[in-house]
């Protein structure tokens, strides 16, 4: 069985930022030489998330509006109490973020068949960056045969 693992590094805006992963996937799978197997995806940050759903503009704009009510930013959260932490001195102001974050995966596993993703008609994999701007880290895992 093969396995390759990369890191994707991903600048994202201020706010909530969506980026479809797929074409990065979709030639990291290639380059992998796999067949017939899996493609593990893992956001290694507590105020990103994965899903997979359709890259339409439109649709993007209902997710972060959808995501702002769920968690609006202006709402008192107590791990904004910066003052009764300790916290290194940029620490921002995002427990909204954490919350977003928790209603979403960190994770997602595509099934590779014969050398391409498994995806439906419409489907993306879609990196979701709930606290903007800043440079965040994906990692990808290729697997199979």
């Amino acid at each position: 069985m093969t396995i390759v693992n990369h890191q994707l590094k991903i600048e994202t805006g201020p706010g909530i930022t969506i980026h479809n992963l797929t074409p990065q996937l979709q030639r990291l799978l290639k380059e992998s030489g796999v067949r017939n197997g899996q493609v593990l995806v893992f956001a290694r940050h507590t105020t990103t998330a994965l899903t997979i759903n359709e890259d339409e503009e439109r649709l993007l704009d209902d997710i972060q509006i959808y995501l702002r009510k769920l968690a609006p930013a202006g709402d008192r959260y107590r791990h904004n109490d910066l003052h009764l932490r300790d916290v290194p001195p940029d620490e921002p102001i995002n427990a909204h973020s954490h919350l977003m974050a928790i209603t979403l995966n960190t994770s997602e596993v595509i099934p590779v068949i014969e050398g391409a993703l498994g995806l439906g008609t419409y489907q993306s994999v879609l990196m979701l960056d709930l606290d903007g701007p800043r440079q965040r880290t994906v990692w990808v895992q290729v697997s199979g045969e």
